[in-house]
C-alpha cells in the first residue's frame, strides 16, 4: 500500500510516516498544501492522510483538487478541531474519513488499513492463496500453517502480489507499491527482496517469474 502523509508539524508527520513503514506501507511524506498537490500529480497513491490545516494551499482545497480529479485514492483527514460540524464538513468536502487529534497510532493504521481495502475490488481482510495466509492487520505470515517471518519489504512486496490474485505485477508496479519515492527506479532492490522472499517461503516455490513481465502467485 502506498500512503501520503501531509501534515505541517513536521516532528509528527514523520513520526506518522515511520510508524507506517515499519507497518510495511511505502510512504511518502510533505509538509504543505502545495507539495501535496504536486504529488498527486505524479504518484498514485492508495491513502493521502491529510492535515486540514495546512500552510499555501488548505486541506480542504486538496481534498477537493482529489475529488475533482476523479482519483481512486482515500483520504483519512486529520484536524485538531474535535467539534463535530468541522468533521461533517470534512466529510462532505470529499474526505473517506476523519481523525481528531490527538490520535492513538494503533487507530491511525487501522482506519488507513480500511481505507486502503477501499481502493480496489474488496478482499478478505485474511488474504489466503496457494497455501500462503497473509494477515495484513496483525502483520502475520503463515505457509502450510507453519509462520513465516518477514522483513516490512518483504511483507509488502508478498501483499501486493497475493492481493493481485494471480495476475502478473510488474516490477515497476511492485517499486511504486512497496517503495517510496526516494527509491532508485534503476536498483535491484525488487528483484533481490523477490529472491529472498522465495527463500523464506520455502519450497516449492509459489512466486513465478515471467520473464519480460513481473511476477505473481
Amino acid at each position: 500500500m502506498r500512503v501520503l502523509v501531509v501534515e505541517d508539524e513536521q516532528l509528527l508527520a514523520d513520526a506518522v510516516a515511520t510508524g507506517l513503514r515499519r507497518e510495511a506501507m511505502a510512504v511518502d511524506v510533505v509538509y504543505d498544501g502545495a507539495a501535496a498537490l504536486e504529488r498527486i500529480e505524479v504518484n498514485d497513491y492508495d491513502v493521502i492522510v491529510l492535515d486540514r490545516d495546512l500552510p499555501l494551499v488548505h486541506g480542504d482545497d486538496v481534498c477537493r483538487k482529489i475529488v475533482e480529479l476523479g482519483m481512486p485514492t482515500r483520504v483519512l483527514m486529520l484536524t485538531a478541531s474535535g467539534d463535530v460540524s468541522d468533521r461533517v464538513e470534512g466529510l462532505e468536502i470529499g474526505a473517506d474519513d476523519y481523525l481528531p487529534k490527538p490520535f492513538a497510532f494503533t487507530e491511525l493504521t487501522a482506519r488507513v488499513r480500511a481505507l486502503g481495502r477501499r481502493t480496489t475490488v474488496a478482499l478478505p481482510p485474511v488474504l489466503e492463496r496457494a497455501g500462503i495466509k497473509l494477515d495484513p492487520n496483525r502483520r502475520e505470515v503463515f505457509r502450510d500453517g507453519k509462520e513465516v517471518q518477514l522483513a516490512p519489504k518483504e511483507f509488502a512486496v508478498l501483499e501486493v502480489l497475493m492481493r493481485s490474485e494471480g495476475t502478473v505485477v510488474s516490477a515497476e508496479q511492485l517499486l511504486e507499491k512497496a517503495w517510496d519515492e526516494n527509491t532508485d527506479p534503476f536498483t535491484n532492490v525488487v528483484r533481490v527482496t523477490v529472491m529472498t522472499l522465495r527463500r523464506k517461503l520455502g519450497e516449492p516455490a509459489v512466486i513465478v517469474t515471467v520473464p519480460g513481465s513481473g511476477y505473481r502467485i
